[in-house]
């Protein structure tokens, strides 16, 4: 241990003396280490992101939507009554009825016709919704008399923006007329998005909503979405014969990650840019030991081993990339973690993730790593040297 301190005390007080000789080629390896630590960084943002904005849309990993279709539409009691075993049967934490509708609501410009989402309280978890004020909907909202609905905020605007806390009312047109409650605020699904709303199922019903299609949708683990896929779709079948069984993966990892491909070959760039910073080491390393000759030799005499000459000198070169490495890393974070950078990279995102730890360790890990082959060849070449040669040179 004390020969270790002491190597890496002697490889310290080298670089400080030939400081000049290096830093270039310990500025290439900096630079190569920010953009690989960057692109793990940048590339898990946005991964994030993209996960936020599809999960929004398709369910998280992994959702199942489950369909029936056949010649004549099932009873809705009795479809319901067949979803509700599959979720008691398989232990579904998370499930949810998905229906979509056009509602006319009265706002204070107008009547406007809104897109109606017709879900259970789960959608809620299932989707990823992001509530901006309120509350989601509680398993006892469909049994309110003035029916609770969830809003998104191009609705809110439209409704003039009122305070929840006074559970605000707004009244929905067409040929049945009836007081809702809006009780919650969620983000737009786009930017620009025009007003839509959620509803309960069982609100809709006593509101007479007319859906449009609708689904069943349950959160599963990934690793059983294709075994419990199949064997829904089983159980399906046995309790509604003569129809059509349809349950399959929504999510956006249902074809795996999509941002992989991308993601690898960024970081193969980054790391060719590294290898060349490593040649570039290893040239100034080669320098420093020709011109290291008369120490090393006088070194030798003194009864310094081969071991001891080989990791001195090839603790100078791990000593500067490892410092390097830092500062490279350091760049990467400020770089991951500015926020025109998160804005721009996960716009989906409201709370950022911390800077993967991964990603500083694989640059900081690579830094040292080329720090060692760039320094294992000259000291292989020091080691070589003899006292005789050291004399004469």
């Amino acid at each position: 241990m004390i020969g270790f301190m002491s190597a890496m005390v002697e490889a310290w007080q080298e670089l400080r003396i030939n400081r000049v000789r290096i830093l270039l080629a310990l500025l290439g390896v900096a630079l190569s280490v920010a953009a690989l630590t960057s692109v793990v960084g940048v590339g898990n943002l946005a991964r994030e992101g993209f996960k936020a904005s599809s999960e929004r849309t398709g369910g998280r990993s992994a959702t199942l939507a489950l369909r029936v279709n056949g010649p004549t539409q099932p009873d809705p009691a009795r479809l319901d009554a067949a979803y509700q075993s599959i979720v008691d049967r398989y232990g579904i934490a998370f499930s949810s009825h998905e229906g979509h509708a056009e509602q006319p609501f009265q706002f204070p410009r107008g009547v406007q016709s809104v897109q109606l989402m017709v879900v259970d309280p789960g959608y809620g978890v299932i989707h990823r919704l992001e509530l901006r004020q309120g509350s989601w909907f509680a398993s006892d909202d469909d049994q309110r008399l003035a029916p609770a609905v969830v809003v998104t905020e191009a609705f809110y605007n439209a409704a003039g923006r009122p305070d929840l806390a006074l559970q605000p009312g707004i009244k929905t047109a067409g040929e049945q007329e009836s007081n809702a409650v809006i009780i919650g605020v969620v983000r737009d699904t786009w930017p620009d998005a025009p007003p839509a709303a959620y509803i309960l199922s069982g609100a809709a019903k006593k509101m007479g909503v007319n859906q449009l299609g609708g689904q069943f949708k349950v959160w599963v683990q990934d690793g059983q979405a294709e075994m419990l896929s199949a064997a829904i779709q089983a159980d399906l079948a046995q309790q509604l014969p003569d129809t059509n069984i349809m349950a399959q993966r929504m999510d956006f990892a249902a074809q795996g990650d999509p941002l992989a491909p991308v993601q690898l070959v960024v970081g193969g760039i980054a790391g060719l840019v590294l290898l060349l910073g490593a040649v570039g080491m290893l040239n100034i390393s080669m320098v420093t030991v020709r011109y290291r000759v008369r120490e090393i030799g006088i070194r030798r005499s003194f009864g310094a081993t081969s071991g001891r000459i080989f990791l001195g000198v090839m603790m100078e070169s791990v000593v500067a990339t490892a410092v390097a490495g830092l500062a490279g890393v350091m760049v990467a974070v400020a770089v991951v973690k500015h926020p025109w950078i998160q804005s721009k990279v996960a716009p989906a995102l409201s709370q950022y993730p911390p800077f993967p730890i991964e990603a500083a360790m694989l640059g900081f890990g690579a830094a040292v790593l080329v720090g060692a082959l760039a320094g294992a060849i000259p000291a292989l070449v020091a080691v070589r040297v003899k006292v005789i040669d050291a004399i004469r040179f």
